[in-house]
């Protein structure tokens, strides 16, 4: 009997929250053919590299600026709710432009406020089912949970260009979008019908020494003083923003590179975007199987140093280089999961479990905090210049800047095991 009730559990956490991550796949195929749609259109529309700059910043300026707030505020808000808003408010701005796009009523201006607003959206949605899925799922099997979200976004990156490549070539724009409000509504549906657990609160925040606090600000404060206190964090931080200014404009302007510089149209403009998710797929089962140095951050650096070749022969390669570019590209792909995972690692194993959530807020936000500036430089420079000109300037850079940290002692030391291990704490039931 006992044995069929962990039968029973086991089949309730599977179906809530494999229906409700299905659900949220379809959202997330929806939002790669409408970035996709997006992307192409401004491309064919101007031409110009400071449209797409100004595209890209729409979608970075949130996670920038709202990005550390969302998350705070998400473990004050009921999380199904947050979702669901979340999830509804970008099929609403979704379904209006597109209505623009049916009534040839749409302008630059109206893809700029939709970018944006479905790229905060996704900050509130992105937090809320993160924070969920650790009350979802046994924590026995949170990496098999992480992993297929991995292999998702590995699997979206080659299936969301190549299939918004062809429906770009047999609908108009506003099937497209259409598209994606059904997407949306099948990652409602489920949270309509399934509950989220919230975790056990008496409305106040709570710190690492249990102490209450009133405000998020006062959480977010505290996090900050942890990173600026450890010179070797601040160190990768300030390499992860010199790095984001130069590559996140790098790849905004990668739709010009391939229509202008290789003269190529929409369906290779599709595959090597495709080609970036292979090599992304490829690189996390590598370092899976591998597990990397045991310096982690000697991990990441060795990798970044490469991407900065690959990065580097995208720029380089001539107009009839094509496949040069799609090897250099795929190469980045490859090497992205190398870069970004072992730095993750280290910091999880370096971090006091209770501040992680701050902290990880703070680097992401001070590591694309750089490419709203990038891409303000970028895009005229490009226009005044070539496209293949930033690739070349970023993957020097890149390249240099990875080679550099080897002589960082500072920055070594965040890759080693921990002198002091982190102290065991009374774990608290949350649902």
């Amino acid at each position: 009997m006992q044995q069929e009730n962990g039968q029973d559990k086991l089949q309730k956490w599977q179906t809530r929250f494999f229906t409700i991550w299905f659900g949220q796949a379809f959202s997330v195929l929806g939002s790669h053919l409408v970035g996709f749609a997006f992307v192409w259109y401004l491309t064919e529309e101007t031409g110009s590299a400071t449209i797409l700059a100004l595209g890209s910043l729409m979608q970075v300026l949130p996670s920038v600026i709202i990005g550390p707030l969302a998350g705070a505020y998400v473990d004050r808000w009921n999380r199904k709710a947050v979702m669901i808003i979340f999830d509804s408010i970008t099929a609403l701005f979704t379904l209006l432009v597109g209505v623009l796009f049916l009534l040839d009523s749409a302008q630059i201006w109206h893809i700029f406020v939709v970018m944006f607003v479905r790229a905060t959206c996704g900050q509130f949605q992105w937090a809320a089912m993160t924070a969920s899925t650790t009350l979802m799922v046994p924590k026995k099997h949170l990496s098999r949970v992480a992993g297929a979200n991995q292999a998702l976004q590995g699997i979206m990156n080659i299936i969301g260009p190549a299939l918004g490549a062809l429906l770009m070539s047999i609908m108009p724009m506003q099937g497209i979008l259409f598209i994606d409000v059904s997407t949306a509504f099948l990652a409602v549906i489920p949270l309509i019908f399934f509950s989220i657990p919230q975790p056990f609160r008496n409305g106040t925040a709570v710190d690492a020494k249990g102490e209450t606090k009133t405000s998020v600000f006062h959480d977010l404060a505290e996090g900050w003083k942890y990173v600026t206190s450890w010179p070797g964090l601040m160190a990768v931080i300030f390499i992860a923003m010199l790095v984001n200014f130069l590559i996140n404009p790098a790849f905004t302007l990668l739709p010009l590179v391939v229509t202008e510089h290789f003269g190529k149209g929409v369906y290779e403009f599709g595959f090597i975007n495709a080609a970036f998710g292979v090599g992304v797929i490829i690189g996390g089962l590598v370092l899976s199987a591998w597990g990397g140095f045991k310096n982690r951050i000697l991990t990441s650096m060795t990798a970044l140093t490469i991407s900065g070749a690959a990065i580097l022969l995208v720029g380089i390669a001539p107009p009839g280089g094509y496949i040069l570019g799609v090897i250099g590209v795929s190469l980045f792909g490859f090497l992205n999961p190398i870069v970004n995972g072992p730095l993750t690692a280290a910091m999880q194993a370096r971090v006091d479990p209770a501040i992680q959530g701050r902290v990880f807020s703070l680097l992401n936000a001070g590591a694309g905090l750089a490419s709203p500036l990038g891409l303000a430089i970028a895009g005229p420079v490009a226009d005044a210049t070539s496209n293949q000109l930033w690739f070349v300037i970023g993957g020097i850079l890149t390249l240099v800047a990875g080679a550099i940290s080897f002589f960082i002692p500072a920055v070594l030391e965040v890759g080693e095991e921990s002198i002091e291990e982190i102290p065991d704490r009374d774990a608290h039931e949350t649902c």
